[in-house]
Protein backbone atom coordinates (compact mmCIF):
# COMPACT_ATOMS: atom_id res chain seq x y z
CA UNK A 1 0.00 0.00 0.00
CA UNK A 2 2.53 2.91 1.12
CA UNK A 3 5.08 1.13 -0.98
CA UNK A 4 3.52 3.10 -4.50
CA UNK A 5 3.52 6.21 -2.60
CA UNK A 6 6.92 8.59 -2.58
CA UNK A 7 5.68 11.29 -0.62
CA UNK A 8 2.82 12.37 2.46
CA UNK A 9 1.03 14.75 -0.35
CA UNK A 10 0.17 11.96 -2.31
CA UNK A 11 -2.23 10.36 0.81
CA UNK A 12 -5.60 10.33 0.15
CA UNK A 13 -6.25 11.53 3.79
CA UNK A 14 -3.57 14.39 3.37
CA UNK A 15 -4.76 15.92 0.30
CA UNK A 16 -8.59 15.59 1.65
CA UNK A 17 -7.37 17.29 5.33
CA UNK A 18 -5.71 19.92 3.06
CA UNK A 19 -8.83 20.58 1.32
CA UNK A 20 -11.19 20.82 4.30
CA UNK A 21 -8.18 23.12 5.96
CA UNK A 22 -8.28 25.44 3.53
CA UNK A 23 -12.38 25.80 3.53
CA UNK A 24 -11.81 26.25 7.57
CA UNK A 25 -9.53 29.39 6.88
CA UNK A 26 -11.85 30.49 4.20
CA UNK A 27 -14.56 30.49 6.94
CA UNK A 28 -12.77 31.65 10.01
CA UNK A 29 -11.94 34.76 7.78
CA UNK A 30 -15.43 35.78 8.79
CA UNK A 31 -15.30 35.41 12.38
CA UNK A 32 -15.32 38.79 14.12
CA UNK A 33 -12.26 40.61 15.00
CA UNK A 34 -12.56 39.69 18.63
CA UNK A 35 -11.83 36.01 17.85
CA UNK A 36 -8.77 36.82 16.06
CA UNK A 37 -6.86 35.35 19.13
CA UNK A 38 -9.07 32.87 20.11
CA UNK A 39 -11.71 30.46 17.95
CA UNK A 40 -9.77 31.88 14.89
CA UNK A 41 -6.47 31.08 15.89
CA UNK A 42 -7.10 28.01 17.41
CA UNK A 43 -9.35 26.75 14.61
CA UNK A 44 -7.01 27.24 12.11
CA UNK A 45 -3.35 25.70 13.69
CA UNK A 46 -5.56 22.83 14.31
CA UNK A 47 -7.18 22.08 11.11
CA UNK A 48 -3.43 22.76 10.04
CA UNK A 49 -2.02 20.52 12.19
CA UNK A 50 -3.67 17.65 11.22
CA UNK A 51 -1.53 18.03 7.87
CA UNK A 52 1.34 18.84 9.55
CA UNK A 53 1.47 15.65 11.72
CA UNK A 54 0.47 13.37 8.71
CA UNK A 55 3.77 15.08 6.92
CA UNK A 56 6.03 14.02 10.02
CA UNK A 57 3.86 10.59 10.60
CA UNK A 58 5.19 9.68 7.02
CA UNK A 59 8.44 11.02 7.61
CA UNK A 60 8.79 8.57 10.62
CA UNK A 61 7.64 5.71 9.12
CA UNK A 62 10.58 3.45 10.01
CA UNK A 63 9.54 3.22 12.93
CA UNK A 64 5.69 1.88 13.66
CA UNK A 65 5.52 3.56 17.15
CA UNK A 66 6.40 6.68 16.39
CA UNK A 67 4.48 6.84 13.22
CA UNK A 68 1.31 5.35 14.72
CA UNK A 69 2.23 8.24 17.57
CA UNK A 70 2.10 10.82 15.24
CA UNK A 71 -1.26 9.44 13.41
CA UNK A 72 -2.72 9.66 16.77
CA UNK A 73 -1.57 13.55 17.19
CA UNK A 74 -3.35 14.12 13.42
CA UNK A 75 -6.40 12.11 14.23
CA UNK A 76 -6.52 14.19 17.80
CA UNK A 77 -5.92 17.88 15.77
CA UNK A 78 -8.35 16.47 13.13
CA UNK A 79 -10.95 15.92 16.71
CA UNK A 80 -10.26 19.30 18.07
CA UNK A 81 -11.39 20.94 14.87
CA UNK A 82 -14.27 19.25 14.95
CA UNK A 83 -15.28 21.07 18.08
CA UNK A 84 -14.39 24.39 17.35
CA UNK A 85 -16.78 23.87 14.15
CA UNK A 86 -19.54 23.26 17.36
CA UNK A 87 -18.18 26.42 18.49
CA UNK A 88 -18.52 28.45 15.43
CA UNK A 89 -21.74 27.33 14.86
CA UNK A 90 -23.12 27.81 18.92
CA UNK A 91 -21.57 31.39 18.52
CA UNK A 92 -23.77 31.55 15.16
CA UNK A 93 -20.30 32.58 12.84
CA UNK A 94 -21.15 29.75 10.61
CA UNK A 95 -24.54 28.45 9.47
CA UNK A 96 -24.98 25.10 10.82
CA UNK A 97 -25.51 23.15 7.27
CA UNK A 98 -22.17 24.85 6.05
CA UNK A 99 -20.62 23.68 9.38
CA UNK A 100 -21.99 19.87 8.71
CA UNK A 101 -20.18 19.41 5.61
CA UNK A 102 -17.41 20.11 7.11
CA UNK A 103 -17.57 18.26 10.39
CA UNK A 104 -18.24 15.09 8.06
CA UNK A 105 -15.22 15.66 5.94
CA UNK A 106 -13.23 16.00 9.25
CA UNK A 107 -15.06 12.62 9.56
CA UNK A 108 -13.64 11.20 6.96
CA UNK A 109 -10.18 11.99 7.20
CA UNK A 110 -10.60 10.17 11.02
CA UNK A 111 -11.81 7.18 9.52
CA UNK A 112 -8.98 7.19 7.08
CA UNK A 113 -6.68 8.12 9.62
CA UNK A 114 -7.74 5.21 12.13
CA UNK A 115 -7.34 2.52 9.09
CA UNK A 116 -3.92 4.06 8.94
CA UNK A 117 -3.21 3.20 12.67
CA UNK A 118 -4.80 -0.24 12.52
CA UNK A 119 -2.57 -1.14 9.22
CA UNK A 120 0.43 0.76 10.31
CA UNK A 121 2.58 -2.50 9.03
CA UNK A 122 1.49 -1.97 5.49
CA UNK A 123 2.37 1.39 5.79
CA UNK A 124 5.77 1.49 7.94
CA UNK A 125 8.91 0.25 6.25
Amino acid sequence: MGARIRSHTQLKVYQLAFDVGMKVFDLSKRFPKEERYSLTDQIRRCSRSVCGNLAEAWRKRRYKNAFISKLNDSEAEAAETQSWIQFAVGCKYVDRDEAAVLYKQYDEVLGMLVKMIHKADDWTL
